[in-house]
């Protein structure tokens, strides 16, 4: 899916972002877990000893709880054997894909804590929408995935704000403006509080999944840091009529027979054994975070697709995760 940047105009925000919040900054370059580490190109790390929630990005807010299934250490988890060869028989011979690099990915916009909260329409799924008002940004300064103009937005168009301050995150699907907000559908999460249960059982988001979209995406400073502390969404093209936690909601996709895909909120976890010194170092961020938190299946899309934020500073380096295979990824129990 090929999305292009909305011009940077509310990234200012970020700079600010650390001036005000509910948890610790990192803008500082120390997480809440510990001891520093060093990131790409000898930059000082975020930190943390997997648990760490500090956002990275600052909007001073953590991603939700320590224990959040977003942000736990799954490297002593165990295979599922089933799982893990239903994924491969599904897939077959591909390699993973970071679907996200300059002029493409997910955006997020950061507001202040005085942002405004504006009413929504939701014309799609208005019976699972947390009801507005949310405070999006103004049509002119917004971030909206897939468009320079959220005036005309086609596509997935999801539309993602965090609030300082509240450190509330409030997403919408297939937003575009028109007098007003109009989106698919939204939801409101509370970004201090375990992710899994703010939703209703059988409940979608602006993911299939019924998960939260901006606590899968990899942000590039973070990425700059030397760290990922969660794990990242990812896609497929078929998945079952069940989910597991923390999914809420499943999705079976049109022609795609359930009995051949894996549930929503399955985690795939790259095996331990796989050597990624030869990538760039950028890339080899993401091979950690994949082997410590593994990647977790929000939503249907292209096998193996994975998502991070829309950032005009991503290097040619993440390209080099495109050498990784699918089955270097093993399915694992559900935490």
């Amino acid at each position: 899916m090929s999305r292009r940047s909305r011009s940077v105009l509310a990234v200012a925000a970020l700079l600010i972002a650390g001036l005000a919040g509910c948890g610790s900054s990192a803008m500082n370059g120390n997480g809440s877990g510990g001891a520093r580490a060093m990131g790409v190109g000898g930059r000082p790390g975020v930190g943390g000893n997997g648990g760490s929630t500090v956002v990275v990005g600052g909007s001073g807010c953590p991603l939700f709880t320590a224990d959040d299934a977003w942000n736990i250490d799954v490297t002593g988890a165990a295979v599922d054997a089933a799982q893990t060869a239903k994924v491969a028989a599904l897939v077959g011979a591909v390699n993973i894909h970071p679907d996200f690099g300059v002029g493409y990915g997910i955006p997020f916009n950061v507001v202040p804590a005085s942002q405004p909260p504006v009413q929504v329409t939701f014309d799609g799924y208005p019976d699972e929408s947390d009801p507005g008002p949310y405070p999006f940004p103004d049509v002119s300064v917004a971030r909206v995935e897939g468009t320079d103009d959220p005036r005309n937005c086609s596509g997935d168009c999801h539309l993602l704000a965090v609030q300082m301050g509240t450190c509330m995150l409030y997403e919408g699907y297939a937003c575009h403006y028109a007098n007003g907000w109009v989106c698919s559908n939204g939801a409101v999460w509370d970004l201090k509080k375990k992710s899994y249960g703010q939703r209703p059982d059988g409940w979608t988001s602006v993911d299939a999944a019924g998960l939260p979209v901006y606590a899968g995406l990899a942000r590039y400073e973070e990425v700059m840091a030397g760290e990922i502390t969660h794990a990242i969404r990812f896609t497929l093209k078929c998945t079952s009529d069940s989910e597991i936690p923390p999914a809420t909601h499943h999705a079976v996709p049109g022609g795609c027979d359930p009995t051949k895909g894996p549930p929503m909120g399955l985690r795939v976890r790259l095996k331990s054994s796989y050597d990624g010194t030869a990538l760039a170092p950028e890339a080899q961020v993401f091979v950690r975070a994949m082997k410590k938190y593994g990647m977790i299946l929000a939503d249907n899309g292209s096998n193996f697709f994975f998502q991070s934020e829309d950032s005009p500073s991503w290097s040619d380096g993440v390209q080099d995760l495109k050498k990784i295979p699918a089955s270097a990824f093993e399915a694992v129990v559900s935490p």
